[in-house]
């Protein structure tokens, strides 16, 4: 690994390009914009009322079907996958990508348009350390299609794919370690494919309405139909690593490790980037130092009884530790033997319910959402809990660390918070909460 960090890149200057979208056929001019450290990749919907922005995480994928969709609510960016690889591999962590549309132009169906796009803003390092997903050991998806992912630890990113079609028709295999210098001659260049049979089923469900044989090549039996010759002979391999390279860019961290893949498409794609992410979060969540720090940056039992209407049996926070930033804090709670509810849940056996833990995390994400609004003058009523897991019991004697993170709010009434509860360095449980403030 180098000696000195890796820095975190931006885009030198704005610029940008128009074209036709792949599956919407609509037109759309597409301007990549410098950004702050630690911003990551974002899209900018400049079409819609606020011009609303989507985070390029793995938590915001929503559809996987011939192309990666992500979106917010009930706004959506679609085909992002082309545009995220160029950026993941020519070096870009940070950037906001603006369109007038749902969707990216497709220029000739490689990722060539957003390399030289890339080239023409320039990029530019940044104060901050990269952040990187450093694999330990093997992890691998499997679907039920047939594709099979497996990441093996390395000190560089590299990917070894083997692509195949029907009856293993055009069986190709390619091996490389991804740098920019390598993606853009040799993976940015390979186009979209598609095989004669799909086109009519993605037709019917009014996809590809962009499509042509300008941005996509058209497999049909032995026969190759493209308006150029092949850039590769195996240019289906080549675009098969470029997808795998955008899909995995979700993850929001470089990768240091080798990915393995056998006939992949999105969907498994994005379950590695899932599997990956949650690693992460295991590991932030042992790593994140579990003294109660002294001094001002926390709440004690009374800041909390100030704040939250909750009392015995029904508060769930001790105290808050820490606010790590205006959007996120860690909350404690000491579970004993004494709490009431361990006299039925169960006898002989006690175990913290389930459902009290989420109510921790919706108190502490209260708390951080009050704190942020500066009022106290309402109550929090819970709307939904979505992703919830139990993954360990949490029994007497054990110490609770109750994280949450604000990730979206509607002005100071509506919000929803990822939230997790950590015992002994692992997480116990999980969920995504959705509540609203009324006025007492």
């Amino acid at each position: 690994m180098p000696s000195t960090p890796e820095l975190q890149y931006t885009v030198g200057k704005a610029a940008g390009f128009s074209g036709t979208a792949l599956h919407t056929g609509e037109k759309v001019t597409l301007k990549l914009h410098p950004a702050p450290v630690d911003h990551g990749i974002k899209f900018r919907r400049k079409d819609l009322q606020d011009e609303p922005t989507i985070d390029a995480k793995i938590e915001n994928l929503k559809t996987v079907e011939r192309a990666t969709t992500i979106g917010e609510g009930t706004v959506r960016v679609h085909t992002v996958e082309h545009v995220l690889a160029a950026l993941s591999a020519m070096g870009v962590d940070n950037a906001v990508v603006e369109m007038d549309a749902n969707e990216p132009p497709i220029g000739d169906g490689s990722a060539q348009a957003y390399v030289d796009l890339i080239r023409k803003a320039g990029v530019m390092p940044q104060e901050e350390p990269r952040k990187f997903f450093n694999v330990r050991d093997i992890m691998h998806v499997e679907s039920k299609t047939g594709a099979l992912l497996v990441l093996l630890p390395d000190e560089k990113f590299r990917i070894s794919c083997t692509q195949a079609g029907p009856n293993n028709q055009f069986a190709q295999f390619l091996s490389m370690e991804v740098t920019p210098a390598v993606f853009e001659r040799e993976i940015a260049p390979a186009r979209t494919f598609v095989h004669y049979e799909d086109v009519k089923p993605l037709m019917d469900k009014n996809l590809i309405k962009g499509g042509s044989l300008e941005n996509a090549i058209v497999v049909r039996g032995e026969a190759v139909l493209s308006k150029e010759p092949l850039r590769f002979a195996d240019e289906f391999v080549r675009h098969k690593i470029l997808d795998i390279i955008g899909d995995l860019a979700l993850v929001g961290r470089r990768i240091r490790g080798h990915v393995v893949a056998v006939k992949p498409g999105h969907a498994s794609n994005a379950e590695l980037a899932r599997s990956i992410a949650r690693e992460q979060t295991r590991r932030s969540a042992m790593a994140t130092p579990r003294a109660v720090p002294s001094g001002d940056g926390g709440l004690d039992t009374d800041q909390v009884m100030q704040i939250l209407p909750h009392r015995f049996p029904f508060l769930m926070v001790d105290r808050i530790i820490s606010f790590e930033t205006e959007t996120k804090c860690v909350g404690v709670k000491t579970v004993t033997i004494n709490e009431p509810f361990f006299q039925g849940h169960f006898p002989g056996h006690p175990v913290m319910p389930g459902v009290l833990q989420v109510e921790a995390m919706a108190q502490v994400a209260s708390i951080l959402l009050f704190k942020l609004a500066k009022t106290t003058s309402r109550i929090g009523y819970f709307m939904s809990a979505d992703e919830v897991k139990f993954r360990k019991p949490v029994l007497p004697g054990d110490t609770i660390f109750i994280h949450a993170e604000l990730t979206k709010s509607r002005g100071e009434r509506l919000a929803k918070a990822k939230c997790h509860c950590v015992v002994n360095d692992a997480i116990v449980s999980e969920a995504e909460l959705m509540f609203t403030f009324l006025d007492k």
